[in-house]
């Protein structure tokens, strides 16, 4: 797949070089409090992740959500990453996921555009109908970030994830391609 430009981000592929952020991504408390990631990762764990990803259709691998550095327009720096997962392909679903791992980027919008950027190649690429997310009680950024880039909450499954000695709501987003207003 080439990139995917967006007005300030791209969206590539994953590289092998890039497993080292990754796993420091992965590895801090603060960044992993909104995913699924309940464990330390090691750079044997993640070079083993990147190779089962490859396994997989094109589809269903993740990419890299790259900035333009300032003081070199072309020059990228990586900071973060998200895809496509779940896939239901007679209903055209799949569950999106994504994770700003450069904490000094948090707040800036870069989740919202790259969101809309994954929906517009989900709905007129992959030809999807209906793209999904859960989002953990608690993560009013995500929430935020997610209603800007046009998902609705759908509902709600109480106590549905542990964390931290105790259980979390999660909630469901959703949005059609029938949502997208070009």
């Amino acid at each position: 797949m080439p990139h995917l430009f967006g007005k300030r981000i791209r969206l590539r592929a994953v590289e092998q070089s890039d497993l080292d952020i990754f796993c420091r991504w992965i590895n801090d408390p603060e960044i992993t409090e909104n995913l699924l990631l309940v464990y330390p990762m090691s750079q044997v764990e993640e070079a083993r992740w990147y190779e089962n990803m490859l396994q997989q259709p094109p589809s269903n691998h993740v990419m890299v959500i790259d900035i333009q550095t300032e003081k070199q327009p072309d020059s990228w720096q990586a900071i973060g990453n998200c895809g496509f997962m779940n896939f239901d392909w007679r209903n055209r679903s799949a569950e999106i996921g994504i994770m700003i791992g450069e904490k000094d980027q948090w707040n800036k919008g870069y989740g919202t555009e790259a969101m809309r950027l994954m929906c517009d190649y989900g709905f007129n690429t992959l030809n999807l109908h209906r793209i999904f997310l859960r989002v953990f009680e608690g993560n009013e950024r995500g929430k935020q970030a997610y209603k800007k880039a046009g998902f609705i909450h759908e509902g709600t499954m109480r106590q549905a994830h542990f964390r931290d000695g105790r259980y979390w709501d999660v909630d469901l987003m959703s949005i059609l391609k029938t949502d997208k207003k070009d």
